[in-house]
């Protein structure tokens, strides 16, 4: 019995050969490295990984597809986890001072705090290839002065080298969604290139620029970012958000925390 694709659960599996291909070739999987997949599906991306390093390990919510993968791949180097990634341990999957590759088509609805929630673990991830919608896809690898550029360009790029490498349509997946996609590589940056002192206060003063991304960074950082923060960094307050880069959005918040001011 085909599987219908579940709305609840954001699925949209993919099926163009070609694009399955592409991907192969961008991941270029080596055999022992330690993959894992986030939600196989029928295991459109799942035979060619499991191929190429010889062992993966898979992350599938839906129960009702556990079945299908283990009768289509009927191999102990195949190993399956019902599990919500949103909850999963990553870290789980290995033992010390190896490092994981992960892969996924991520759920439109639930993207951005999966990818984070991954990012979380970065000290055991090698490099994470995500298919995403473009939109959002577009968003984190933009650059200052972008229209697109934001809290979310910002707050990724604090942590990874960040790629788009090719779009896909929405004709590769069924059923096929209402927007393109694309596919993102993300390098976790060990150590990172602009040290955060502390993360969640950097985190609040992002948030806080782009949410005014209208205003001069002097108004809409006026609550807990002072003058002496912008002269000591040497930022103008005259700028915008989407003026300002990543490492600048470092340096600002280490100042602000150096004084210990909160919002």
């Amino acid at each position: 019995m085909t599987h219908q694709p579940r709305k609840r659960f954001g699925q949209n599996f993919l099926h163009d050969p070609s694009v399955i291909a592409r991907i192969h070739a961008a991941i270029a999987a080596q055999p022992g490295e330690r993959l894992v997949e986030i939600g196989p599906g029928q295991g459109a991306i799942t035979a060619g990984l499991l191929a190429a390093a010889g062992a993966l390990d898979v992350i599938e919510l839906d129960r009702d597809l556990i079945a299908p993968l283990r009768q289509r791949f009927n191999d102990s180097a195949l190993r399956i986890h019902n599990a919500d990634a949103l909850q999963f341990d990553l870290r789980m999957l290995i033992h010390t001072g190896e490092q994981l590759r992960v892969i996924g088509n991520l759920p439109y609805n639930i993207s951005t705090p999966l990818m984070f929630h991954f990012l979380d673990q970065a000290d055991s991830i090698i490099d994470l290839h995500l298919m995403l919608q473009k939109e959002v896809v577009d968003r984190i690898v933009a650059t200052p002065g972008n229209k697109v550029y934001g809290r979310l360009s910002v707050m990724v790029q604090s942590r990874c080298q960040a790629s788009s490498l090719f779009r896909i349509g929405a004709g590769a997946f069924t059923p096929a969604p209402k927007v393109e996609s694309a596919f993102l590589r993300l390098r976790p940056l060990q150590p990172l290139p602009y040290p955060i002192d502390n993360s969640e206060l950097h985190f609040r003063l992002v948030a806080a620029a782009f949410g005014q991304r209208r205003k001069t960074l002097r108004n809409s950082l006026s609550a807990f970012v002072t003058p002496a923060h912008f002269a000591a960094t040497e930022i103008d307050p005259k700028l915008r958000a989407e003026n300002l880069d990543v490492e600048s959005y470092a340096r600002l918040a280490n100042a602000v925390n150096a004084t210990e001011l909160t919002i």
